[in-house]
């Protein structure tokens, strides 16, 4: 007897009917489900009618902003170079806006598989991290010389947040392999630094690299305040990441390692050939969310007197002219972090992805 052939259901169908069963299983429900939906449709309106329909978008046209229904662009128009930039030189934004397409280019073509070895990736980032700092310094390569004291806005944002990944990831890694040495010596001891840094506040941390350090030390070592933060905050960077690569080694068999050994595998071969590979696989979530969480921190920085992208926006509306649209500022800000931290979440499900299906 021939089998009737059975469609499965669309998924528009399944949808409708989870809806119905969990929006529109009762008369309740159903009100209850109808008014979010109306609340929620109310304030986008409001939403859109304030950020679009009624704004004023011109920079020419601040003098309709105090009558206007809606925000007033005008401030970010007029002030966007203060706050993208900061202090560098208004003639020299251009060696700026490359110096920063050059970091955001790295990290993009960093998420491309093809390049996901060791040595490619050393070189990308060595690459790209070099023509940022060249643009933004100039004199190495016989352009007007920018200090690091004039550096500010989202270039200096990117430079911190980079740095600190770039520094602390290798270090953390480290950080890791160490403390799970043989030797008690190395053993307690980067325990005992990994728990004392984990302990301090950032801003603690920061505030000794930045004012405490230069009084210690003799002159000679002082060095430059931005070295000295970025250094202070990768080791902070490393040590909370060291815990996450910890996490990731703890999740791995014992009888990996016993069945590299009979193949008579090398301790590093075995490493990085069989173990690695899997705690990065296991301490991706975390390693993601310490990178998001770093992105978002770089504002601290503001305190120890750096002239970040947060710092730039409270001095576009610094001004009595412009002081009444801080909210513009503060909304065009917050949609540039939102704009890297979420295409930085998204790529972090999309390798966890890719890695449970290869892991299959």
């Amino acid at each position: 007897m021939a089998q009737l052939a059975v469609t499965p259901p669309s998924p528009l169908g399944t949808a409708w009917h989870w809806l119905k069963r969990r929006a529109f299983g009762s008369a309740f429900d159903s009100g209850t489900s109808v008014l979010f939906v109306a609340l929620v449709l109310y304030v986008a309106y409001l939403v859109l009618d304030w950020a679009v329909i009624s704004a004023v978008w011109s920079a020419e046209a601040v003098d309709q902003c105090p009558e206007a229904r809606g925000a007033c662009w005008s401030v970010i128009a007029a002030r966007h170079r203060l706050i993208l930039f900061g202090l560098y030189p208004f003639d020299l934004h251009w060696r700026s806006t490359l110096a920063c397409g050059a970091i955001v280019l790295t990290v993009i073509l960093s998420c491309l598989p093809f390049l996901w070895s060791a040595r490619r990736l050393s070189l990308l980032w060595i690459t790209g991290f070099g023509t940022y700092y060249l643009l933004m310094e100039g004199s190495p390569i016989g352009l007007r010389q920018v200090t690091t004291d004039q550096w500010g806005g989202l270039s200096l944002t990117l430079f911190l947040f980079s740095s600190v990944v770039l520094i602390g990831m290798p270090l953390g890694l480290v950080l890791a392999l160490a403390r799970r040495s043989k030797l008690p010596v190395i053993t307690y001891g980067v325990s005992i630094l990994i728990d004392f840094v984990r302990s301090l506040p950032l801003l603690a941390t920061l505030f000794t690299a930045a004012v405490v350090i230069p009084i210690l030390l003799p002159e000679w070592l002082h060095g430059d305040k931005i070295w000295r933060v970025v250094i202070a905050f990768a080791l902070f960077f490393a040590c909370y990441q060291a815990e996450v690569f910890r996490g990731g080694f703890q999740a791995i068999d014992k009888g990996q390692y016993e069945a590299g050994q009979a193949l008579g595998l090398s301790y590093w071969r075995i490493l990085s050939s069989i173990v690695l590979p899997q705690v990065f696989r296991h301490a991706l979530p975390g390693t993601i969310n310490m990178v998001v969480v770093t992105f978002k921190e770089t504002a601290i920085v503001i305190i120890i007197g750096f002239f970040d992208i947060l710092a730039s926006a409270n001095a576009a509306f610094g001004t009595g002219e412009w002081a009444p649209y801080y909210i513009e500022v503060y909304a065009f800000v917050g949609l540039i972090y939102w704009s890297f931290i979420f295409s930085l979440s998204q790529y972090g499900a999309y390798l966890k992805r890719r890695m449970t299906v290869i892991a299959r």
